[in-house]
């Protein structure tokens, strides 16, 4: 097996091994899961196809086991799959282990943060404009990834479910620094992932580009949106 598909299996071995526990029993949620992980993976995985022909990042084969869907490696894919899947099984399990959990005092200092960041990436790299001769369109990711950060949290921070959102995508930021880290060269020889030095700002928490964090919120967010919508049709 490949370096990138031994990440993906240990990520994904636990929580879904740990569906079947009888307080959380996850697996009841699964027909609610799979088609909101179906729609948002879909744009991700188009977003990532293209962004990849950008040369905005790209894939070490030398990690890889070298079968692709259009330009993205299996393992690629499969992310798609198991990350939003570990999320809300994290979402789940804080749920009903802590029911008396608060998130209020954390929910609005985290949309605090998250808009006003996000609000400076688009102004300070997409909206140049504004201040000098042209838009920097080199930075597509940082774009990108910080408009839909600062659009997705406008529609979605007075949803009922948005403070247990927060505390879940806090408690996931452990898992995503390991992950990412491994992805972005933090144990290996080579980055199993690579980022183009001219499409990011040059922040990197360890090897982590910073623009990491908004594409996990933007991924993560409109999957518990789906999950949410999915669940009360049927509820």
């Amino acid at each position: 097996m490949s370096a990138y598909g031994w990440v993906i299996l240990c990520s994904f071995i636990g929580p879904l091994a740990l569906s079947f526990d009888q307080k959380v029993a996850f697996y009841k949620s699964w027909r609610f899961l799979f088609p909101s992980i179906f729609i948002v993976g879909l744009g991700f995985i188009l977003w990532d196809e293209a962004f990849t022909q950008l040369g905005v990042w790209g894939f070490n084969p030398r990690y890889l086991a070298k079968l692709y869907i259009g330009h993205l490696p299996i393992e690629e894919v499969l992310f798609f799959l198991v990350v939003p899947y570990n999320f809300i099984f994290i979402l789940r399990v804080i749920q009903a282990y802590f029911p008396k959990r608060k998130s209020d005092v954390t929910k609005k200092l985290f949309t605090w943060i998250v808009g006003i960041s996000s609000l400076i990436m688009v102004l300070v790299y997409g909206g140049g404009a504004l201040f000098f001769s042209k838009i920097d369109m080199d930075h597509y990711y940082t774009i990108s990834a910080a408009f839909m950060s600062l659009i997705l949290t406008f529609f979605t921070f007075k949803k009922a479910w948005f403070g247990d959102f927060v505390i879940a995508y806090l408690v996931c930021l452990v898992p995503f620094f390991i992950v990412n880290g491994i992805l972005t060269g933090s144990i290996t020889e080579e980055p199993i992932v690579w980022y183009s030095e001219q499409h990011i700002i040059g922040w990197r928490m360890g090897t982590i580009p910073f623009e990491d964090l908004f594409y996990n919120y933007d991924l993560l967010l409109p999957l518990t949106w789906l999950f949410y919508c999915f669940a009360r049709k049927e509820g």
